[in-house]
């Protein structure tokens, strides 16, 4: 499988990291989050003492960054990520570009073989899982 890129802009398009992705050379934008997620999980979940950083915030790291306390070792489930993410994708709390093209349907296709630019854009803070 080839390795993409993705990319995690702010609102204003600003980039905010990016990290490498294998993935088929199709798949669809549903297919494409829940990839993202369950990598990004299962990354979380080899170090859990820090913070997860990903696409949706657990609860409990939540309450942790609003003064709660931090539950240590805790693994994250990627389907209950992966679940908040996608019904996220419904509700406009984040887009994604695939070379400058916003999907529009978890059911859109997108062909990635020839590298193109994969963009996260995250409007409001995704909590939950």
């Amino acid at each position: 499988m080839p390795t993409l890129t993705i990319h995690d802009r702010t609102a204003t398009g600003r980039p905010v990291g990016s990290f490498p992705l294998q993935v088929p050379d199709r798949l669809t934008v549903r297919e494409l989050i829940v990839l993202r997620v369950r990598d990004e999980v299962a990354r979380h979940n080899l170090t859990t003492t820090e913070p997860f950083q990903g696409l949706v915030t657990p609860i409990a790291d939540e309450t942790a960054l609003n003064g709660g306390p931090r539950i240590r070792d805790r693994r994250v489930d990627w389907r209950a990520q992966a679940d908040v993410a996608l019904d996220a994708f419904g509700r406009n709390g984040f887009f994604v570009l695939v070379d400058g093209h916003q999907a529009t349907s978890l059911d859109e296709e997108v062909a990635l073989s020839t590298a193109p630019d994969v963009a996260f854009v995250r409007l409001v803070p995704l909590v939950g899982g």
